[in-house]
């Protein structure tokens, strides 16, 4: 085993949060480490358009992070490409253990794990992950050329992924429980001028039917909430986006959660339960859940954390 990388700041996660955090505790003069994570840069990796970041009309997810990426390290920033595996709470410095095997000590911590795309947990929609079913239309609609598929949820992922996916697919049936969509307005309206879009009300997927041999999707079953009734549809690609869930298992055990599995933090900071420990972004964030509030949080964890040390020395 290598020596322990000893730090003041340890960032883990490498969205907009974790990347904010590592611009602002290099400019005072911290020295982080920013240990990217599962999915270097975060969820913005599998969007295309991003039109909600300010200063930029339009910009595509995967380059908005390489520059914030780009940035965290031009201010000094030290990144890796590595996973953090387990966190020792119990005393200062904390102790860090990482896939790589690598041992981690860090006077504090900021976390930035983000959140993971939740599934439905049918059976069949685990037998055809990735041969069909996928929960990111911007990794996979390529695969879905002229073909009809179908996109499962109602809210801002699942419009987003619809009209994504109208770019590639001949037809997009959009299953929803209700037969009002949660997505913001702008979106709706999008979706419903989209002569390539049905919306599905009062439904919900039941099963994922397909072949064998090869392994692939041949369409779906789904149910009417109300009656019980169901009725298959032909399509090759079926796309969950029913939101995403907090990336908490380094801390749900230790940490003060809440809403499904959120971190607690104290009113209008990044502070949670453990002294020298601070959570931002979607780890924490079940309001909001945006780029910009993201690195909001990222800053702040900086700066808390840079007073912390200052106050713990």
């Amino acid at each position: 085993m290598s020596d322990p990388r000893r730090t003041k700041v340890l960032i883990i996660g490498s969205g907009p949060a974790g990347y904010t955090a590592g611009v602002y505790a290099s400019r005072a003069m911290l020295n982080p480490i920013l240990v990217q994570g599962i999915e270097p840069g975060g969820q913005l990796t599998t969007t295309t358009e991003v039109e909600n970041w300010p200063g930029d009309t339009e910009v595509q997810g995967p380059d908005l992070m390489v520059r914030m990426e780009a940035h965290a390290k031009a201010m000094g920033c030290e990144i890796i490409g590595d996973i953090i595996t387990s966190i020792d709470f119990s005393k200062r410095p904390f102790v860090c253990q990482s896939d790589s095997g690598t041992e981690y000590v860090a006077d504090a911590i900021i976390l930035a794990t983000g959140a993971r795309a939740k599934w439905l947990g049918l059976p069949s929609e685990e037998k055809f992950k990735g041969f069909g079913v996928s929960a990111c239309a911007t990794c996979d609609g390529f695969f879905y050329r002229g073909q009809e598929i179908a996109v499962i949820g109602g809210g801002n992922t699942a419009v987003e992924e619809a009209l994504f996916l109208t770019n590639f697919a001949s037809k997009v049936t959009l299953i929803h429980r209700r037969d009002e969509l949660r997505a913001e307005k702008i979106l709706q309206d999008r979706l419903f001028k989209n002569e390539k879009i049905e919306p599905l009300w009062f439904h919900e997927l039941d099963e994922v039917l397909g072949d064998d041999t090869p392994l692939g999707v041949t369409g779906i079953r789904v149910k009417h909430t109300d009656t019980g009734e169901t009725r298959d549809i032909p399509v090759k690609g079926v796309f969950v986006a029913i939101g995403h869930a907090p990336a908490n298992e380094l801390v749900k055990d230790v940490l003060e959660t809440h809403m499904g599995g959120y971190v607690v933090t104290k009113p209008d900071s990044t502070e949670t339960s453990v002294p020298g420990v601070f959570a931002a972004g979607d780890l924490t964030d079940h309001k909001y859940r945006q780029a910009v509030t993201s690195a909001g949080m990222g800053c702040m964890a900086a700066l808390e954390a840079e007073r912390f040390l200052a106050e713990a020395d």
